[in-house]
Order: C-alpha cells, then sequence, then structure tokens
C-alpha cells in the first residue's frame, strides 16, 4: 500500500451479512486506524501492486445497541491480502473469531498522504 489514511469499507463474504467502516493508516510497513467501537494495528508487506500482512482487532468500547462484525471481548487476529493503486486498494482476509473464520473483502480509498 502506498503510505496514506484511507477510509475502509468492510462487507462479510460467504453468505455472511454484515458491513462495518472506519479508516486505517498504511505507513512503512505498520497498519494503524479504528471505528467507533474497535481499533487495528498491525504489519504489512508489499510486493509490485499487491500486499499482505497481518491485523490484530482489538474493541475499545462497548455497544449495548451495535454489533461490531469482529468486536468480541477478545482480541481477533486476521489475515489480509490485496492489490493497490495510487489512491485506493481492495483488501481480502480471513478473521478467526473464537473457533469460526470470517472471510471479508474492504474497499480502501485514500484520504491523505502520510509520508
Amino acid at each position: 500500500m502506498k503510505n496514506g489514511l484511507y477510509s475502509i469499507h468492510v462487507s462479510l463474504q460467504d453468505g455472511r451479512t454484515g458491513k462495518g467502516s472506519g479508516v486505517v493508516m498504511f505507513r512503512d510497513g505498520k497498519i494503524l486506524g479504528g471505528d467507533a467501537y474497535l481499533f487495528y494495528t498491525g504489519t504489512y508487506t508489499t510486493k509490485g501492486d499487491s500486499f499482505k500482512g497481518e491485523v490484530l482487532v482489538q474493541r475499545h468500547t462497548s455497544s449495548s445497541d451495535a454489533s461490531p462484525l469482529f468486536g468480541g471481548p477478545n482480541p481477533v487476529g486476521i489475515g489480509v491480502s490485496g492489490t493497490f493503486t495510487d489512491s485506493a486498494g481492495v483488501m481480502n482476509g480471513t478473521a478467526l473469531v473464537g473457533k469460526a473464520s470470517q472471510i471479508f473483502t474492504a474497499t480502501l480509498r485514500k484520504l491523505a498522504d502520510a509520508d
């Protein structure tokens, strides 16, 4: 990924329903981001116009009326991979939530540079 702050829009796959949105910073191999209930930390590597990485998602705020996609009380590990251009990206991932896997796709749109 090109260094920058991106919007992220996640949709569950494999016949499951669920969506989520937030922001995520890709910078020099590190990933930082979050939304109203979760925060993300991780690392990534690039090769050409592709990237792959690992992200840990953790809840920072509980809510009785919202159900974040990966928002259980325990951190969730996610393997991600995708492709990118100068201003956008597409990411696919698999989150291990308890004993179940959740497959998702995400679109990324660059909001600001982060050099």
